[in-house]
């Protein structure tokens, strides 16, 4: 079957690894001249940051997906695992090290929270392997044609009752857990579904499995190079990538109505395909390459995540003493930070940022005396009350202030190469109210309810990438290729 794959983010490299090892024939067409999409690399002054995704957890899914290819990862990517994988820091309390493995933490949690939390650490890691068996196959890793799938078969929805996977994130966490700083820290994982953890139901505790068991991980080259690699499989298995080929529309058999025929480059020409398979972000997709068929509802009216301010550097100079490969920087009001983002769209008055270094691990990312900063913070969207247009300086230079206030090497002479991100810069990269993380996963945008991968009134036309499903994070993303492959199986059926 031919099968065009629009994009060549990882969602769209993940689908083109799945299909071409299926056989199908594959064309992936990319906008710009590498691959990657939000998970690209800027390169400025010697210097290679990462520009998108800066965390790597769950490389088995990785695995299978260049196993799809018929690939081996090894031969591909270098990956290693980061001990720790997190460095936590309060204004006024000691640091906690996130470590890999039960006994590590255990000790860690010990030494700095005491006995009582030491021991509920290994009872809440029980309970998260206990809800990430039963959540991953079941409701994550799966498509859905209606609303009763969610509870079909029934046992598994009866397990995460069960399990309290209904009540909210915070008081799970908070039932393990006497320490706030331990609260934070394996509830914070809520905002990468876009939600509070006060807000989101504990079945997103997932995401904190994710990280504090299964581990963080980092490539060789940085997080692009999962990107490289991927394409690279695909190539091997039959794929042809092309960049700097822009799609302009997606064709429809009867012009506005019917089932899809290929697509129209921007300039001119016409690639014929059984299938579209397409990774920009849903509500641009519609607009720009579809505006035959309307914006779904989820995506055209559903609450989105908040957005992110993002400052990349290139400086000379050492890190602050103890600095991690990342670093989470907690502000001193917990609740109330996730209520001005959330709930009144203001810029919060003390918020936690992560900073990496990937240089400390890779030290090619940067030249000699030199350091990669990457700090990111949480933002509204564009559905906000902030003008970005005026505070674009403010907020930049807010950030940076606060990261020389750490001890970050962030002065003007040491600051070789910068760029900074804003809602308006995302948005014009074609992510819906300027965030890149799509909709939020609140309930009800989520399985069934989150934007279809397969929508029958344009046939032929499957989507992939954070906006469908499973959702947002990188392992999502990847599994969203696998679930994307499916359907155009389906379609090659007659299904």
């Amino acid at each position: 079957m031919r099968v065009v794959v629009v994009g060549a983010g990882l969602g769209g490299l993940s689908a083109a690894c799945h299909l071409a090892g299926r056989g199908h024939e594959v064309t992936v067409c990319e906008r710009g001249d590498i691959p990657g999409g939000r998970a690209g690399q800027w390169v400025s002054a010697g210097y290679r940051i990462d520009t998108g995704p800066s965390v790597l957890t769950m490389p088995g899914l990785l695995a299978d997906t260049f196993a799809a290819a018929g690939a081996d990862i090894a031969d591909h990517l270098r990956l290693s695992a980061l001990d720790p994988m997190y460095r936590a820091w309060w204004a006024d309390a000691e640091a906690i090290s996130v470590r890999p493995g039960r006994e590590a933490m255990t000790e860690e949690i010990r030494q700095r929270c005491g006995p009582a939390d030491a021991a509920a650490f290994g009872r809440f890691v029980d309970w998260l392997g206990r809800l990430y068996r039963v959540e991953q196959p079941h409701f994550v890793e799966r498509n859905y044609d209606r609303v009763t799938d969610l509870v079909r078969p029934a046992r598994p929805a009866l397990a995460l009752a069960r399990l309290g996977a209904w009540r909210k994130m915070a008081a799970v966490v908070d039932s393990y857990f006497t320490d706030p700083r331990l609260r934070q820290l394996f509830s914070f994982q809520a905002l990468y579904a876009g939600l509070s953890p006060f807000d989101a139901l504990a079945i997103y505790c997932v995401i904190t499995y994710m990280d504090t068991v299964e581990g963080v991980w980092f490539p060789e080259g940085g997080i692009h190079s999962v990107a490289r690699g991927l394409a690279d499989a695909a190539t091997e298995a039959g794929a042809e990538i092309r960049y700097n080929a822009p799609v302009a529309r997606i064709v429809r058999r009867l012009g506005s109505s019917g089932p899809v025929t290929g697509v129209r480059l921007a300039d001119g020409e016409l690639l014929g395909a059984d299938a579209v398979v397409a990774n920009p972000d849903v509500a641009a997709l519609y607009r720009e390459l579809v505006p035959s068929a309307r914006v779904p509802r989820a995506a055209r009216r559903g609450e989105y995540s908040p957005s992110a301010t993002l400052w990349l550097a290139g400086v000379r100079g050492s890190l602050p003493e103890g600095a991690g490969h990342h670093n989470i920087h907690f502000g001193g009001d917990w609740k109330g930070s996730f209520d001005a983002l959330l709930r009144t769209g203001t810029r919060q008055p003390d918020p936690a940022i992560l900073v990496c270094s990937p240089s400390i691990t890779d030290a090619s990312l940067a030249p000699p005396g030199g350091q990669v900063i990457y700090a990111l913070e949480p933002v509204p969207n564009l559905d906000g009350r902030i003008d970005w247009a005026s505070e674009r300086g403010r907020s930049r230079d807010s950030l940076v202030a606060r990261l020389a206030g750490a001890g970050y090497p962030v002065s003007d002479a040491q600051v070789v190469t910068e760029r900074f991100v804003d809602p308006l810069d995302w948005e014009a990269q074609g992510m819906e109210r300027g965030t890149p993380f799509a909709l939020s996963h609140r309930f009800f945008q989520t399985g069934p309810w989150r934007p279809a991968n397969r929508d029958r009134r344009v046939p032929g036309l499957v989507l992939v990438g954070s906006g469908t499903v499973p959702g947002v994070s990188v392992p999502m993303v990847l599994v969203s290729g696998r679930l994307a492959a499916d359907r155009v199986d389906e379609i090659a059926a007659g299904r």
